[in-house]
């Protein structure tokens, strides 16, 4: 599956991919952002990832930037399975911060999200990295209300993380002119 943004090109990882995904999230600042990837991040790391077999319902993108030399990689989003619920994750590499790419990635994210009948789809962030609460807000995802602790492997124990939710809606036929109010929670 691939998707095309404003800016964006969001496509799947490549076995191939892994020495680009290693030179930029080997950064510990990225990482400890992150609920799942380990510190330090090594190459077997990333060659697992780049050739992990993605799930149908809950896939994973790498996010490039098109250029005229082709399309390199800044960093990854995609839905993840926590228990019953679908989650949204992102990260950018730290050289590509305050651009907005986390915000547009996310919003691609979720237009295949709902294309793929999720009706709810949740995200965290720790609380001492309030960018990526502005990335979810950006994106329409609402505070639920919810401060919990929250297992990182990036820093190799528990930190606090605030709740956010986005309801889709229900599905609809996509021949049809309603986009079920998708385009006014993404235009924020």
């Amino acid at each position: 599956m691939f998707i095309r943004s404003e800016r964006l090109f969001l496509r799947p990882a490549w076995p191939e991919d892994w020495q680009e995904l290693h030179g930029l999230i080997a950064d510990e600042q990225v990482v400890r952002n992150l609920a799942r990837a380990p510190w330090p991040y090594t190459a077997d790391h990333a060659r697992d990832f780049a050739r992990a077999p993605q799930e149908r319902m809950a896939p994973n993108f790498f996010v490039t930037l098109p250029d005229a030399h082709g399309a390199r990689l800044i960093g990854c989003a995609g839905l993840a399975r926590d228990g019953e619920q679908i989650e949204l994750g992102y990260w950018i590499g730290k050289s590509h911060w305050g651009k907005g790419f986390a915000s547009e990635a996310a919003r691609a994210v979720l237009t295949v999200a709902r294309a793929l009948g999720h009706r709810r789809i949740v995200a965290s962030h720790y609380i001492d990295n309030p960018a990526s609460g502005r990335v979810l807000e950006k994106s329409g995802f609402r505070r639920t209300g919810r401060v919990v602790e929250r297992f990182s492997a990036g820093r190799g124990m528990k930190g606090i993380a605030r709740e956010y939710a986005i309801d889709l809606g229900t599905p609809n036929d996509c021949d049809g002119d309603d986009d079920g109010g998708m385009r006014s929670r993404l235009a924020a």
